[in-house]
């Protein structure tokens, strides 16, 4: 069951859930601001039901879940073609495990687009075997939907918001941020903080030792240099600064609720960093207010983490 697919589409994961709906209004809202196509994409695994091991589910069971997946992707279509008709729309059933073939699925994709909960294959996507891995090992930048219906459509006027860590891995998602910024027409907040650990009580018993003013102004400094090179690309964007002593999830989960995107790296200086995701992008995964946008620096090669999946489509029933 499957439609010719345009280069580079925004990938959208179809679970039949409202989250998926609402992750898919607004990935049509962004492939219709953005000019490409739309590709709805089903990941369909078998469960394991109670049966000897040498032998395949009963067809009844397959034909159900197969037919139970058209729907799902029959139903998102027609609810995306209601709020951008003018989207080019493709679907796909995949066989495989959600992680696997939305990974795979990233490697000719702009976006890869999910909601924050759901049933079926995406239903522990915030507990770490979808959004983790995804966001981790995609080969594009990966939206996680945490919001409202009212996100991603065009009269939104809230601002992208955009974590800004200091070091070379987050100048990705500065791109990014800018580029949807403009697209949007919409204001850029860029935040830096310059307290990422717990240390809040140690620092309180040494007021004497810490010139607080010059530690701001440094940072200050950092946040303006990094920003320097796409204020410069992109003029017409509004660009308001926040410089905090405060840590990164804390001040970007706060300013999540009034804004209408926030973008992190992948990777960053917290304790998940070797695993390939920073730990400021995993907690906003879980606690943020509005979508998502993950960001790799690799721009898309990624070979050496191992994906080279490739799983099979269901055949068309």
């Amino acid at each position: 069951m499957a439609n010719p697919v345009s280069e580079h589409p925004i990938v959208v994961g179809v679970d039949g859930s409202p989250a998926a709906w609402r992750a898919g209004a607004w990935a049509a809202a962004e492939a219709a601001r953005a000019h490409v196509p739309l590709r709805l994409v089903h990941c369909c695994a078998l469960a394991v039901v109670r049966q000897p091991r040498h032998l395949p589910p009963p067809p009844a069971y397959r034909t159900a879940v197969l037919a139970q997946g058209r729907h799902w992707l029959n139903d998102a279509a027609r609810r995306v073609r209601a709020c951008a008709p003018d989207v080019a729309l493709s679907t796909d059933m995949r066989a495989g495990l959600p992680a696997d073939v939305l990974i795979d699925e990233s490697r000719t994709a702009s976006l890869v687009v999910v909601g924050s909960r759901g049933t079926g294959g995406f239903r522990e996507l915030l507990l770490g075997s979808v959004a983790v891995a995804l966001a981790a090992h995609g080969h594009c930048p990966v939206i996680v939907h945490r919001g409202t219906d009212a996100d991603g459509q065009a009269e939104d006027v809230r601002p992208v918001v955009v974590g800004v860590d200091g070091s070379p891995l987050s100048d990705a998602a500065v791109g990014f941020a800018f580029e949807e910024a403009a697209a949007r027409r919409a204001p850029l907040v860029a935040v830096h903080t310059w307290l990422d650990v717990n240390t809040a009580g140690m620092w309180a018993g040494l007021p004497t030792m810490i010139d607080w003013p010059t530690v701001q102004a440094d940072e200050e400094c950092v946040l303006t240099q990094k920003l320097a090179r796409w204020q410069k690309e992109y003029e017409t964007v509004p660009v308001r600064t926040v410089v905090l002593r405060d840590r990164p999830e804390h001040a970007l989960q706060a300013r999540s609720a009034h804004a209408q995107l926030v973008v992190v790296g992948s990777r960053g200086r917290g304790s998940l960093a070797a695993l390939g995701l920073g730990s400021v992008s995993n907690a906003l995964l879980h606690t943020a207010r509005c979508p998502v946008a993950v960001v790799r620096p690799e721009s898309g090669a990624v070979h050496h983490l191992g994906h080279n999946l490739r799983p099979g489509a269901f055949p068309a029933a």
